[in-house]
């Protein structure tokens, strides 16, 4: 009887699983963006969240969930239900965070293996900005008076070990100089304390900064790209200037670990269809100069497992930070 039982009960967990997948999904999804709008996560979300709903037949609402670097929305999407109807967009600060938890010595608030990789949609080096009317026209410059003042040009983050506070301790350790670090709740507000000059420099993905750029509100120094940006091909690399850095603000989209994999395949399937064939989701990629950069499956969890173990470094040689 016990074994009639068992094998009763598991018959009738598959079925739901089943009946789940092939109805899912029955109402509206949400995608959670750990950081505020106007960062790089926000809006490559939102306009993947609005190509996805045409393919799913259900809508994706957009939830900004900002703090600590990203971690609050991180940590808040690693406990919702694995039902496919909480997914997370996240930044390659999902890898950095667990990182810095263990470097502090304190207990992690999720670990990467608390999610299952959707789909990678798109890999930017960041781009170091200044002032329209700062004093620095290279990167050089910037190098020679922070070396002559060690902790006093200021730069802005999008929050304590976030992607843009570990692209510019990247930066700081290769060219052998000390910033002053000033953290804010995304990469949003960080651009803003630029523009409104409550900083002297910051580091923004291309989608961010290019605006600005144009506008001739701020002025690119560098990338950190391993070749130079199409759209600022007059600026260079860092390694091109001497300085070993290199960094890419990624965004991917997740959902809890435990997602059925009918489920998941359902939400790739959606991503790939915005990612390749959907012209408003490419426009509006275009129209942040941000390439789509899609991965699936194997193939992105081999990206993440790489981008952390490099990441991992950095995270190690900046030590504690409170």
């Amino acid at each position: 009887m016990p074994a009639i039982r068992y094998a009763l009960g598991l018959a009738l967990a598959l079925a739901a699983a089943l009946v789940h997948a092939q109805s899912y999904p029955s109402r509206p999804i949400t995608m959670v963006v750990p950081f505020p709008p106007g960062g790089i996560a926000d809006i490559t979300g939102r306009p993947l969240a609005a190509s996805m709903s045409k393919t799913l037949g259900q809508q994706i609402v957009v939830e900004n969930k900002a703090g600590a670097g990203g971690a609050v929305g991180m940590a808040h999407a690693a406990k919702q239900p694995a039902d496919g109807y909480t997914v997370l967009m996240a930044l390659s600060s999902i890898v950095i965070i667990p990182e810095a938890d263990k470097v502090n010595e304190r207990k992690p608030t999720y670990q990467v293996a608390d999610f299952a990789p959707v789909a990678l949609i798109s890999a930017d080096p960041t781009v170091l900005l200044v002032p329209a009317d700062s004093p620095w026209k290279t990167l050089q410059d910037l190098i020679n008076d922070a070396k002559s003042r060690p902790g006093k040009i200021s730069y802005s983050s999008s929050g304590v070990y976030g992607t843009t506070h570990t692209a510019l301790e990247m930066f700081a350790q290769a060219a052998g100089i000390k910033l002053l670090h000033v953290p804010y709740k995304g990469g949003g507000p960080a651009m803003t304390a630029l523009l409104t000059r409550e900083v002297d420099i910051t580091a923004q993905a291309p989608g961010v900064g290019d605006p600005h750029v144009k506008a001739g509100k701020v002025r690119a120094l560098a990338s950190w790209g391993g070749t130079r940006l199409p759209s600022i091909a007059s600026i260079p690399t860092m390694k091109e200037l001497g300085v070993d850095a290199e960094f890419y603000i990624w965004s991917g989209l997740f959902a809890p670990a435990g997602t059925p994999p009918d489920v998941l395949a359902k939400l790739r399937e959606a991503a790939r269809k915005a990612a390749r064939e959907d012209p408003d989701f490419a426009k509006a990629m275009a129209g942040m100069n941000t390439p789509v950069a899609f991965r699936e499956g194997a193939d992105f969890q081999q990206f993440i497992e790489q981008d952390a173990a490099r990441l991992a470094k950095v995270i190690r040689g900046m030590g504690k930070v409170e």
